[in-house]
């Protein structure tokens, strides 16, 4: 298996858990973080290494990426016999991923990949990419394997395994009190995203609307939960642009900060949808480096870039992107969120709605799709 990032590992961490109930005597090894690790799995190298977005920053760690990749492959091609793996599963990453399916496959080992790359918002020739290299695509989303189905490419819709693990009714009062938060303080959680150059990109946008926020409306609340091992990124950060506001770091604890906030200001990527899970109003961030930026915005299909947005096909929570994201920009609209209790309230019933459409059990069912192809 090979997860990227903080998302991917909390991903693969779920799948593996699904397994390890089917086959307790599973051994899965590759690139992987603490969830995968806790659920017995050995990391060859860790997952942060897959860390990167954007053209221009993949570019620049190239040789590193290609290097680990190949020689990912290579122990794994010497081994035999009982040695060799029965699967490969690519959890995300598709880039770095994709490569490592098609060698795989064309030497007999199946090749799996877990969350469908956005073919349906950009880069669409990839699926062909994807035909080459893959047994079976393991879908998250609902629309998702009818896309596939079109191109005769086996594909599955699983669910989200977030979808399982966020419960339907926010645990408001239990994650505030294990935060040290009263009931009646309104909190602002920000979430400048997992990745070194959305921290570099994203956190001072973020950090300066928090700042901003406390000139116009002293006595907010506001936490931010660091992935660990990058806290001393975000320290500089908060130093520059979060003078004169209190932001409480905290260790990981992401979803405690999604149910215990009022709202949150959010980096787009997997954390838009478990906002949205933890049904929360947000406002959605994005910036990289303006070449990256360039190259993208020529490729997107869609009006949208939240999950979320996507998802409901209608810009249910506001995005700001790029020289858009500005503090001050960000700051209105998250403080237009808290003046209004009523559009609060009816997203909290449309993202309720979201989340009961993505709740399949997904390690179970991925669990026995790839039990299907194994066996064929």
């Amino acid at each position: 298996m090979v997860a990227g990032e903080a998302s991917g590992d909390l991903l693969a961490g779920l799948l593996l858990g699904g397994m390890r109930a089917r086959w307790p005597q599973l051994q899965a090894f590759g690139i992987g973080g603490p969830k995968m690790a806790a659920q017995g799995f050995e990391a060859w190298w860790p997952h942060d290494k897959l860390s990167l977005h954007g053209y221009v920053e993949v570019l620049r760690e190239y040789r590193e990426l290609s290097g680990i990749r190949n020689q990912l492959a290579a122990r794994v091609l010497k081994m035999d016999g009982k040695e060799r793996p029965a699967a490969f599963i690519g959890v995300d990453a598709p880039d770095f991923n994709l490569d490592l399916e098609a060698r795989f496959k064309a030497q007999g080992i199946k090749s799996i990949h877990f969350v469908s790359p956005s073919i349906w918002a950009w880069r669409g020739k990839r699926i062909e990419k994807i035909r080459k290299a893959t047994d079976l695509v393991l879908c998250i989303f609902p629309f998702e394997p009818a896309i596939y189905a079109k191109q005769g490419i086996a594909a599955a819709y699983v669910g989200h395994p977030l979808a399982d693990a966020i419960p339907m009714e926010v645990p408001r009062a239990a994650s505030r009190a294990a935060l040290g938060i009263r009931e009646d303080e309104t909190v602002v959680a920000l979430l400048p995203g997992s990745r070194r150059s959305e921290i570099q990109y994203i956190a001072p946008r973020l950090i300066g609307a928090a700042a901003e926020m406390n000139r116009q409306r002293p006595g907010l609340r506001y936490v931010l939960p660091v992935v660990p091992g990058l806290r001393h990124l975000i320290e500089p950060i908060r130093r520059q642009h979060g003078q004169g506001v209190e932001i409480t770091l905290l260790d990981g604890q992401s979803h405690e900060a999604l149910a215990a906030c009022d709202v949150t200001l959010v980096a787009s990527g997997t954390a838009t949808l478990e906002a949205a899970l933890f049904k929360r109003p947000m406002v959605i961030a994005y910036a990289m480096h303006a070449l990256s930026w360039q190259m993208m915005k020529r490729m997107n299909y869609q009006p949208w870039v939240g999950l979320p947005n996507i998802l409901l096909q209608d810009f249910v929570v506001p995005e700001f992107l790029q020289g858009n994201a500005t503090p001050a920009k960000l700051a209105q609209a998250t403080l237009e969120w808290l003046d209004n209790p009523t559009a609060c309230e009816a997203l909290r019933v449309r993202f309720e709605g979201l989340h009961r459409e993505l709740r399949r059990d997904t390690a179970q069912v991925a669990t026995d799709e790839i039990e299907k192809v194994l066996a064929a």
